[in-house]
Order: C-alpha cells, then structure tokens, then sequence
C-alpha cells in the first residue's frame, strides 16, 4: 500500500528553524570592533566593571565563530601582534599584560593553539624574556593562569629555534656570583614546575617539554634524565591524595606526546623500560578518568614506538578516497586502483614484531572495555594504529580478540569499545572483506543492545557505536563487497532511524544511512528514504514512529523488517511509552500489511498479552488492540466482516484475554498501573471492531472491569485510567447494549446509571470523578429516560455542601460539570421536549443556576486556587450550551440567564489568573459576536461591540495583563456589569505580581479620570465598592485586596470629589466598614494594608479625619511591633502629604517624634509618646477597657511571643 510521503513531511513543515539564521558566515563582521576592544584595552584594565564588559562582547564574538573559526584566519596574526605587542610592553602594567593574555587565549580557545603557536613571534631575541616573564608568574594564582598558558605556549616555539641551545648560553654571573644556570635547564626546570598544577597550564608545560626535549641537541643530553626523573616522580606520588594524582597528570601527558613528537630511532631503546614501569603501576584500575585515559594514550604510543612505520601491504584498499573520484570513475576502474605507496610497503616475512607488542595490545584491549567513553575511544584508536602496523596473521588476531567482545558475558562498555575499534579498524582497511561474515550479524546485534537495569536500560551509546561502524564500512568498502549485507545493514539502520527510544541514536542510525546510500549506492530506495526520515525529521519520536516508519514501511525491502522488530522487541519494552508507541504504528503498519499482521502477528501477540512479564503482557495487550482495530477498518472498506478478516482462533483468544486476567488477578499490585488503562483501551478497541460476542458473558465483565477501574485510587495514573474508561464506556454501549431499533436493551439502564448515580452521592474524591465522568460519556439511547435523574444527581454534585469537602471535592465538581456539558451536547436542546429525555425548557434553568453557582467557586487549598478548574469548566460549559440553546430556541435565553451568564463572563475577564482571563475574555467576546444568529437579551450590547470590534478579536491578548484591562475596563461604562467587573478588578488591583497590578491599577485608573468629573458615575462606582466591600467582610481572598485597592485609590486622588463635604456617605460608610473589618483582627498582612487606607482617609476633613487619627494613634501601640512601626513611617509620610493635619507650629515635634522613637520597644514603653503625640495633635488620648487593663501586664509578658506570632504569619 503506497503512502504519501508528503504525510510524513507535515511534522517538518512545522518545525521550527533548527538553525538560526546566524549559524553560517561568509567573513569575520566584526572584526572592526574586535581591533577596537584591543586598542582600548589601555584605558579600561584598571576598571573591573570596564574589564568585564569588555571580556564578555570579546567572549561572545570569538564564541560566535567556534563552528567556523578559519574565518578568524585573515584577521588573527594582527590580532596577536597588537595584544602581543601590549602584554610585552616593559610599560604595561601586570593587570594589562595579563588582559592581553586572557584575550589571546580566547582566541586561542576559538582557533585551537596548534594554529595560533605558528602566529607568535619565534626569533632568538624573544626566548630571553618570555623564559623572564614565565619565571616572574605564580603557579598558585588561579586568577592568571591564562597568562602563563599562552607564555608557555610562547615557549614551545620559541625554544624550536634552529640553533644548539649552549650557543645561548654566557658566563654572566648572577647576584650571588655563581654563574647563570644553562638556558637547557632553565626551560626544562621551568617547564616541569608547571606539571603539578592544577589548572591548563599543565598541558601547555607538557607540549613545551615533548617538543623541547624532542631537539636533538636537547635529546642527547638530557632526554635519559628526563625519562628517569619523569619514572620517578611516578613511583613516589602518592595517587590516594590530589597532588599525587595532579602530577601523574602531568607526567603522563609529557610522556604519551614525547613519544608522539619524538623520532622512533631517538626513542625505541627507551621504550621497554617505560612500558614495564608504567605497567607496574596498573593505572587501569585506578578511578581517575583522565588517568586511565592518559595511560593508554601512552601505552599505545609505546607500541607505535616498538613497531616501525609502514603501510601493511594486506590490508583492504577500496581505491580514491575522495568521493567526487570515486563517482566519476567505472566500477572495473574502482578495482583495479592500487595505491602510490605500494611500492615502499614491507613484505610480513621481512618484519619482526617485538614480544612487547602483546603487552600493548592488551592493555589497549582492557581499555577498550573501561567504563569511561573518552578511555575507550582512545584505545580503540590505538589497536587502529598498531594494527595498521602488524603482520596480517597478528593483526587478524586482534581482529578475532576485538570480536570476542562481543558476548553476552561482557558488559555494554565492552559492547561499545568493540564497536569503536571495528570502526576504526574498518576506516584503515584493516578489517579484510573475509572477516565481514563475522563482523556484520556482530554489528547488527549492537544496534539492537538494549540491557535492562532496574527500571531503565543501558546500550544507547552502544548502538551509536554502531552506527559509527556501518557509517566507517560505507567508506571503507567497494560496493560488491558489502552487496551480500546490504538488506541487513539497511533494515538494521531504519529500525534504529525510527525506532531507537534515544535521539541521538535514531541521528546516527540516519546519518550512517545517508552515508550508505551516497558512497555505496545500493541501498534500496535510499535517496527516497533520505528525503523523509533525515537528521531533523527522526528528531521527534512520535513523529518516527507514526509517520517516518509508515512511510519507509511501504517499501517491500522494509516491511517485514519493521513489522518483526516492533512484535518482538518494541512490545517488550522497558518504557512503557514506547510500548504504547509500538503498538500505535502496528495500528498504521496493518494498512501496508494486513495478511501477515492477520497471519501472523496477531496470532503471536494474542497469548503474549497473558503471559508473566508485566513489559510484556502490556504492550502485547495494547498490541493486540490496535491491530484488531485496524483489521476492522481495512475489512469496513472492502466491505467484509471482522471475522473474514481473523480466525476463529485468534477471535477466541481475544475474547479469552480479559478472562484470564480476571482469572490470575493481574489487575491488582504495580501491575495494575499498567494494565488497567490498557485493558481499558483494548475494550474500547474491541468494541469498535464489533467482534461478535453479543450476548456472550464477556461482556459483563468488561462492564465490571470498566466500573472497578472507574473507581481506581493510584496517584497520577488514575486520571489516566478514567479517561480511558470513559472512551471505553460509549464505545461498549453502542455495540453491545443497543437493540436493533436503537434503545436500550431491557434493564441494562437501571444496571448501569443506578450504579455510577450512588456511586455519585459517596465521599471518595476519584470515584465521585470517575462516575460523574463515565455519567457524561453515556451514550444517547442510554440516558434516555433518565435524563432527570442524571441531571440531579451531577448538579447536587456542583454544591458545596460543606467548608470541609470544599477542597477535597474540587475536582469531583469540576468533572460534573464536564459531564453535564457533555450531556447536553450529547442529549440535544429542544424547548418542547422532554426533562426526561432533552434539555428543555423545564430543566434548562436549574442546569445554568449550576453553573453560574460553579462560577462562584473559590475553593483554596495547598495547590493555590484550585477553584479556578470549576470556573474554567463552568465558562467551557455555559459558553456550549447558550450556542446549543440559541440555535434551537432562542427564547431558552431568558434576560436573567443571559445578564447572569454574560456578568460572570466579565468578572473572569477581569480576574488574576492569566489562563482563566484568557479562557473568559476569548468565550465573551465569542458570545457576543455569535450571529447564527445573535444571542438575546446581552445587556448594552452596543457598547460592548464599540469596545469589542469583531476585527480585534484574533489581535486581543487576554493573557497579556498590558491588553486585557486597558479593553475590560471601559465596560464599567455599562451600568449592569460594574459590580461583577470591580470584583474581579479587585483581586487584581490588590494582587500580588507587579505586572499585574501595574496595568490593572492603570487602568481603573484611567478609566476614573475621565468620570472624576461626574458625581453620579462616580457615586455609582463608590457604592459599589462598598457594596462589595460589605459583602466580602471578613472574607480575606476579597478584603485584603479590597484594601489594597483602596489604598491605591486614594493616593490617586480618585475619591476627591467626596473629600470637600465632611461627613460624605461615602467616607462614613468606608469609615464603618473599616472598623469592622480590623475588628478583633489579628492578621498582620490585612493590618497593614489597613494602615495604608486611615492614612489615605486622612485627606477626608473633619469628622472622618479625627475617625482615622484616632486609629492610626490605636495602631502605635498594637501588640505587634512591626504594626506599630509601619504606623509610624505611614503617619509620618501622611503628616508630610496632607500639611493641615497638624499645626505648622507642632508639626516639626510631632514629626520628629514619629522618626526617633524606637516604636518596636515595649508597649509600656513607646504608651507615653503615643499619649504626647495625642496631645499634640489635639485628639483624646486612647483609654483601654477594665478587661484591657487586667490583660496589660500579661501582654507585656508575652510581649517577644506576640513578635513571634507576627513573624510566623508573615511568613518568615
């Protein structure tokens, strides 16, 4: 069956650019502004702020080009020189020098040092003072170590110089009088101080020593010494501790690039003392990475040593290696191409391999297997080498060792070296074509290593290593050698492309395809293949295994291949979510094959959904679902039965597989996790595939099945459970229950709702869920009849029955009202019919009373407002059913349903959450540009469509506090939302998240200003505050914001129209309220921000201003400390503010008093101020109550418990 590859190709259509637009270059941009940080580092290196700025554009320049840094190439030798020419300077100061440094490094970073080494200066004149400017360095400085780096690679090309070093030597005598050590020593001295520190300066030391001592005048003298100081200081170091092992580091490095460096004549008679000694200190088994990487770097350099350079003459040419040659050549030409060097190559007779080699090898064969990659990889680049070096005998001995790595006794590390080595073995010709009947079925087990350990597995990195090996063979062999193992090698590398559970290996997998297809050509279908399942298209999981695998799977090549893996490995998988994912595309992949996935397959997956192993049973059941589905659709097109399409065997143990589970109780413990959505998924399956068990027992225990699952308690996967059972539950009813004229079969209703309508009125949270669910997912025929029952019993579950089970029931309401939703799409609208079998309009007003309630919901708990989920599936619910209801009758929308309806929609508008704004403000404006036709009865709908034009409604951001509130607040121009619409201003005004607030105030704010003029919108806006005010007393989740909001009112002058009359209903209503509201109130944050509105009260005159004197002069002596002093800087800023508070003769004492008084001291103590403050101000001064004053002493006793108290509430 042919699939459109253009399918496969929508995932990548919308993916994002995965590379930016600035990943590529064509020059060096800004190469101008790198000139000029460097020229003005003179005037910035004494500023550390300066020097910062500076480093960091410099870093992120340079950092841009780390990808393409040979575009820094025509810029960098200017580039040197002038920071050179700085850090040299006898001038610059050592901060300077050292910036200079640090720049030169990063472009050292960027470029690498052995490019930037060949730009520094290397004449005789520069080796004297570079050897001065090292010496003078503190190894111990951490903060300038990029200095002595870059000197010491100063160094090692300075000391190249093509002149015997004693040539520089004088008979200068130093201070003391004793003459100057030779310029030999001082470098190798000076060189070797640094290998035993810890920072890069030590690799730099060690290249200086491995080319220094490399001269041959340096060689002959000093080179034994070395080699026998360097074996020393390893003996003693003590690798337990860090300095023991730092200088290990040190001088395994200079070793393993000495002998790198070095010359094989100059260095062979060396060899075997250095290879027994190193031996001797089995650094394999020591715990540092880098150690082991370090001695086998060394070890393989010593073979290298031991062996003499050549060409083996047995090993494997393919011919040119450039690919363009390769493809402009005939295949006879390809064949026949020798290489060059044939000619200088020595014959295995003529060589001697010395007895030390099978040391080498072995010890590059235990680090093939290490732990570590960078361990591995490093030895199996050396067996590459020494190979590469051998007689053909031995080196088929290493070939057969590398192999024997492969076993199921060795560890995934093994796995994984073996594979790098076959790779670099294959990439030097060193694996003969003889050898690939062995090597191949080897490569494609270790694309499928996959070890399980504990809950999750290892041997990713080994099928990457994998990959690398057939990626290696594409380059390494003709055509016709690997023509044999090309189906495998291809079948092998698709299933990785889209089936490997790792991202990295699936891009691999498709990167050594490609490879494949373009230097060998004889894969099938490549270049089709290629054009769908490349590097960005396999990145994404799902989208390889439910449209790359379809689209690969149609050709023939493939089609078996994807199928067997996913039946026998994919379904027996670790993760669950590749399990899932398997049997999904088995759902695709039957379309492309249905006789074998009929045949074959099924009758394989079928028993396995029963069997032991939980991964097993899981994916083989889900399997065994999805392939069923699918063979029911292909038989619905071509107009046949299930049946014609599976045997009556396999039909049989399909409808065997929940009775064996039922039987072996496989449904309880860790299993069920797994299995009970699984089960749930395979009813559902099976009952759109309509297999023909009707009337059969089965059924009802699928039925019981379903209802124990809907009542499951296991944390995080019961929501998945019963979305399961309630895709299942329809499913079943309509097959199963349904007679041939469409009702319900008789009894099954009461069996049925009864059940889950009890089930409804316990107090087990996810049961009461699962049932309000599975009561909404019911198909038609089966509500029918009972429509009233069902509506009760889901809207008794919206109401609040209690403070207690407010919190714990909050998702039981949530889910009755998706289900009340859902039946009244499903149950239909119509005004004449009837409550028992429509929504109608006998029932359609106790449904919106439901909701409006539910939009009252503000349930609190640990998890924030958790009532937001009520509101949120309230708004889904009412917008749903209005639609519903006006298109079959608009008279249904009453005017006090549709004002209720639209004023809850404008008080979520308003509110706090940004996602519940957004759901509100979007569903709002939807209703009123509904025209199929209009909603009725929208109060002042005309100036709702001014302020909501149709033609922004797809620009408005409602989650975007800076959008929502500048629009929903000019609908407190329309008198009938104002209440509704300053309550959810409210909580926002007075909210906690600056953005928030900010544009919210703003706002209010705004739209205020344009009415301050106008006493009557005003007086509306006032006594509504104070309406809400009064009715939300006590209620902190309104009144802390409500004052909150007050507070940010009247320090914007907005009430000052009512401040010129004393005694204005306004100001002593909000007076009154006040006071009743820090009534006997002991939360500190609610004090506080009544502190705040007294103190903006005081602009009021008269009365209301002696009102509020008289409680901020309470508030100076309150039992919290913290109260009393934020009274104090409140009033004080208060005084400053409003200047005929008090008289200009008392003011400066009465302010100085506010500011110097330590108003955290005692009560007793800070009273009498207070009372000279009363007395100054000219109001009475506060006298306790007899009951007040009996309490006085103890107060004052518990003065430090009082401050604690405060402290706990305020939350620190």
């Amino acid at each position: 069956m042919a699939v459109d590859a253009e399918e496969s190709k929508d995932f990548r259509a919308e993916m994002p650019e995965v590379l930016e637009e600035g990943s590529h270059f064509e020059e060096f941009e800004e190469h101008v502004e790198v000139k000029g940080l460097i020229s003005n580092l003179q005037n910035v290196y004494n500023d550390q702020i300066s020097v910062e700025i500076a480093v960091e554009r410099f870093t992120v320049i340079v950092d841009k080009y780390q990808e393409q840094p040979h575009l820094l190439d025509p810029h960098l030798q200017g580039f040197v020189d002038s920071l050179l020419e700085i850090a040299r300077s006898a001038d610059s100061h050592p901060l300077l020098s050292h910036l200079a440094f640090k720049f030169l490094y990063l472009l050292t970073k960027a470029r690498g040092f052995k490019f930037i080494v060949r730009l520094l200066p290397h004449e005789v004149a520069d080796l004297e003072p570079v050897i001065a400017m090292l010496t003078s360095q503190d190894p111990t400085n951490f903060e300038t170590w990029e200095t002595r780096y870059m000197l010491l690679l100063w160094l090692s090309m300075v000391c190249m110089i093509p002149f015997d070093m004693s040539r520089l030597d004088s008979n200068a005598r130093t201070e003391s009088g004793e003459y100057r050590q030779p310029i030999m020593d001082r470098i190798l001295n000076l060189a070797k101080s640094f290998l035993d520190v810890s920072d890069k300066s030590r690799d730099a030391a060690a290249y200086v020593l491995s080319k220094f001592l490399t001269r041959p005048d340096v060689k002959a003298q000093r080179l034994p010494d070395f080699l026998d100081w360097a074996l020393t200081v390893m003996t003693k170091a003590d690798r337990e501790t860090m300095p023991g092992m730092i200088v290990m580091l040190g001088v395994l490095s200079t070793l393993a690039l000495l002998f790198k460096h070095g010359k094989r004549e100059d260095l062979v008679s060396y060899a075997p003392v250095v290879l027994e000694k190193v031996a001797a200190f089995k650094l394999s088994d020591t715990g540092n990475t880098v150690l082991r990487k370090l001695y086998v770097k060394l070890v393989q350099r010593l073979g290298l040593t031991f062996l003499k350079a050549r060409i083996a003459s047995w090993r494997y040419q393919r011919g040119s290696r450039s690919l363009l040659d390769n493809l402009k050549k005939t295949k006879s030409e390809t064949q026949t191409i020798t290489s060059s060097t044939d000619t200088e190559m020595l014959d295995d007779e003529d060589y001697d391999v010395p007895e030390e080699i099978e040391e080498v090898i072995e010890q590059l064969l235990v680090g093939i297997k290490d732990k570590d990659t960078v361990v591995r990889w490093s030895a199996a680049k050396g067996v590459g080498r020494i190979t590469g070096r051998l007689p053909q005998e031995l080196a088929d001995q290493v070939v057969a060792s590398v192999l024997e790595l492969f076993s199921l006794n060795e560890t995934d590390g093994a796995w994984h070296g073996g594979c790098l080595a076959l790779a670099e073995l294959g990439r030097r010709g060193l694996l003969l074509p003889q050898r690939l009947p062995e090597v191949v079925p080897v490569v494609l087990r270790a694309l499928m290593y996959d070890e399980k350990r504990g809950m999750t597995s290892v041997g990713a990195h080994v099928r990457d290593g994998a990959c690398y090996v057939c990626w290696s063979f594409a380059r390494a062999y003709d055509p016709d050698v690997l023509n044999p193992y090309v189906t495998d090698i291809a079948s092998g590398l698709l299933i990785t492309t889209v089936f490997d559970r790792e991202v990295n290996c699936r891009r691999a997998a498709s990167a050594a395809f490609q490879e494949n297809v373009g230097r060998q050509g004889t894969f099938p279908h490549g270049i089709d293949i290629l054009t769908t399942a490349d590097y960005f298209a396999v990145g994404s999981r799902t989208n390889s295994y439910l449209n790359i695998s379809l689209y690969v799977a149609q050709f023939p090549e493939y089609t078996k291949a994807l199928i067997d893996h996913l039946a026998t490995v994919k379904l027996n998988h670790w993760d669950s979510v590749i399990r899932t994912l398997a049997a999904e595309c088995l759902y695709k992949l039957t379309m492309v094959s249905p006789e074998y996935m009929a045949k074959s397959i099924l009758p394989a997956v079928v028993p396995l959904a029963t069997g032991i192993d939980l991964n097993t049973r899981h994916g083989n059941l889900v399997a065994a679902a999805e392939i069923t589905h699918a063979l029911y659709k292909l038989a619905v097109e071509s107009d046949r039965k299930i049946t014609d399409m599976i045997d009556a065997g396999t039909i049989e143990g399909l409808r065997q597989i929940t009775i064996k589970m039922d039987e072996g109780k496989m449904f309880r413990g860790i299993s069920g996790v797994y299995i009970r959505p699984a089960i749930c998924k395979f009813i559902e399956k099976l009952s759109l595939s309509k297999l023909p068990f009707h009337g059969d027992s089965v059924i009802d225990l699928w039925q019981n099945i379903l209802d124990d699952n809907i009542q499951f308690k296991e944390q995080f996967v019961e929501v998945q459970i019963q979305e399961n059972v309630v895709a299942a539950l329809p499913a079943l009813c309509n097959e199963y229950y349904k007679t041939k004229d469409g009702k319900a079969q008789p009894g099954i209703q009461d069996k049925v709702i009864n059940k889950y309508l009890s089930t409804l009125k316990g107090t087990e949270e996810n049961t009461k869920n699962g049932c309000a669910l599975a009561l909404g997912a019911l198909p038609t025929f089966m509500v029918e009849g009972k429509l009233t029952e069902v509506l009760r019993g889901l809207i008794k579950t919206i109401q609040i029955t209690s403070p207690h089970s407010a919190a714990i029931l909050v998702e039981s309401r949530r889910d009755a009202i998706k289900a009340i939703n859902s039946l009244c799409n499903t149950m239909k609208v119509d005004a004449a019919g009837s409550p028992t079998h429509n929504i109608c309009r006998d029932n359609i007003t106790d449904i919106y009373d439901a909701l409006h309630l539910a939009m009252t919901d503000y349930t609190l708990d640990s998890r924030g407002d958790v009532g937001t989920w009520v509101r949120e599936a309230a708004m889904t619910a009412l917008y749903d059913l209005t639609i519903l209801a006006v298109q079959s009758d608009p008279s249904l929308i009453t005017e006090n349903i549709c004002k209720t309806t639209m004023c809850c929609f404008v008080q979520q508008s308003a509110e706090k959450i940004d996602r519940t704004r957004a759901h509100a403000g979007d569903l709002f404006v939807k209703l009123l540009n509904f025209d199929k036709p209009s909603i009725p009865n929208i109060p002042h709908r005309k100036e709702l469509m001014n302020i909501f034009n149709k033609s922004e409604q797809k620009e408005l951001n409602w989650s975007a506090p800076s959008h929502a509130f500048s629009k929903i607040t000019q609908v407190l121009s329309c008198p009938t939302y104002i209440y509704h619409l300053l309550l959810g201003l409210t909580v926002s005004v007075g909210g906690l998240t600056e953005s928030l607030v900010k544009y919210s105030g703003q706002s209010l704010l705004t739209y205020l200003r344009t009415v301050s003029d106008n006493e009557d919108a005003m007086k509306t806006i006032s006594d509504t505050l104070l309406a809400l005010f009064e009715e939300h007393q006590k209620v902190d989740r309104v009144s802390i914001p409500m004052l909150k909001m007050l507070d940010f009112l009247l320090n914007n002058d907005s009430f000052e129209i009512f401040t010129h009359e004393d005694k204005h209903p306004f100001s002593m209503k909000l007076l009154e309220l006040m006071k009743k509201e820090i009534e006997r109130c002991g939360d500190p944050q609610k004090l506080l921000a009544s502190i705040d509105v007294f103190c903006g009260m005081l602009q009021f005159t008269g009365f209301i201003r002696k009102k509020a004197l008289f409680q901020i002069i309470i508030f100076l002596c309150h039992k919290y400390p913290k109260i009393r002093k934020t009274t104090a800087n409140k009033f004080y800023e208060a005084i400053l503010t409003y200047d005929d508070i008090v008289d200009m003769e008392k003011q400066d004492e009465v302010l100085l008093i506010l500011s110097e008084t330590q108003w955290d001291e005692a009560v007793k103590d800070v009273r009498p101020i207070r009372n000279n403050l009363c007395d100054l101000i000219g109001i009475s001064r506060p006298v306790m109550k007899a009951g007040a004053k009996a309490k006085e002493k103890k107060a004052e006793d518990e003065e430090m418990a009082s401050y604690k108290d405060l402290v706990s509430r305020l939350g620190y």
